[in-house]
């Protein structure tokens, strides 16, 4: 029994481990840029949530599998796909023309330390649903100072940003 549970333990670091925060960089004209990781995990097609967005660059491979847009990564109607293998960092552009539009961000305590996740100057911030099997409780686990939305002791979740 030890050893099965030591095996789902190492399972859900590894999983815990593929999951990178979204980073929100502001730019000018109204639109803001959204920094998202994607990952084909086991070679299957994945979809990641970009709102209405279909404006996406890759930034960075992060997998040893190529990406390649329109063959292991693309967008469509239900978001940034991504298959193969293929595991990178996207750019996401959000044109807010208003300025009140909300997005998400999804950020991660990975390995049970604290990590921030930049949204700019905005401070109105919402958990809208954990993604962990920790605790994210405001203003103990997770919560927004000058430097951005941070999460502590393994909360992951995502978090919508006005």
């Amino acid at each position: 029994m030890k050893s099965t549970s030591k095996l789902f333990l190492l399972l859900a670091l590894t999983a815990a481990a593929c999951f990178v925060p979204h980073r929100v960089l502001a730019q000018r004209g109204g639109s803001s840029q959204v920094r998202i990781t994607c990952s084909s995990n086991n070679g299957n097609r994945n979809w990641c949530d970009i709102g209405n967005s279909r404006d996406v660059r890759l930034v960075r491979q992060i997998s040893g599998s190529a990406c390649i847009r329109d063959n292991t990564w693309g967008v469509d109607r239900r978001g940034l796909w991504v298959d193969r293998g293929c595991r990178a960092e996207f750019a996401v552009v959000n044109n807010n023309s208003g300025g009140q539009s909300w997005r998400t961000v999804t950020c991660s305590s990975n390995n049970g330390r604290r990590n921030w996740c930049d949204v700019g100057g905005r401070r109105d911030v919402q958990l809208t649903r954990q993604l962990s099997g920790s605790a994210c409780i405001r203003d103990n686990t997770w919560g927004v100072d000058r430097s951005g939305i941070w999460v502590d002791r393994g909360c992951r979740a995502e978090f919508r940003v006005r």
